[in-house]
């Protein structure tokens, strides 16, 4: 019996140690080495730049609505995740509605993306139209011309991945850092 179990005993110690040490060391290593940013979470002095942040009030572009509660236009984190009410949810219909008054009184015409959650619910990224559509509200609040503003959002779309993957989008931690440095 022993000389059975020594040989599995010493095979899994060895796997433990290849694959559950030597492994992922060399995969944090070169990481680190190669992509240091990425490595630790893609973070700037206002958070990291893959996860939605929240912006309250009319003198910044706002984000997608947070799914626990979308009429939050801030995204103030709750667990992450969908709301998982489907199309014909009339909560889904109602929340939906709710926040589209809500940006109209801040002066916005909204986009189908302001007013709907994405189905990670930390999405960072928002259209070209969902950011020059807030242009109003935010030249307003803050005094900087609309003209000014359209240009910053130029200037910080991304363009699809290979040139034809994916939809152009802004990244609004970016953005709205960017719109601090304006004023």
């Amino acid at each position: 019996m022993l000389t059975q179990l020594r040989p599995a005993v010493v095979l899994a110690a060895g796997a433990l140690l290849l694959f559950g040490l030597a492994y992922p060391s060399a995969g944090t290593g070169i990481s680190q080495l190669l992509f240091p940013h990425q490595a630790n979470g893609s973070l700037t002095s206002n958070g990291s730049t893959l996860v939605g942040q929240p912006w309250t009030g009319p003198r910044w572009f706002h984000g997608r609505p947070d799914p626990d509660n979308p009429l939050r236009l801030d995204g103030v984190s709750g667990a992450s995740g969908g709301s998982n009410l489907g199309p014909r949810s009339r909560q889904l219909v109602a929340a939906v509605r709710a926040a589209g008054v809500q940006l109209r009184r801040l002066g916005v015409d909204p986009t189908a993306d302001l007013v709907t959650s994405s189905g990670s619910g930390i999405d960072p990224d928002i259209t070209p139209q969902d950011a020059l559509s807030q242009v109003p509200m935010v030249s307003r609040s803050t005094g900087i011309a609309d003209s000014r503003l359209r240009r910053l959002i130029r200037a910080l779309t991304v363009g699809p991945e290979l040139g034809f993957l994916g939809p152009s989008y802004i990244d609004v931690l970016q953005l709205n850092a960017a719109l601090a440095r304006l004023r």
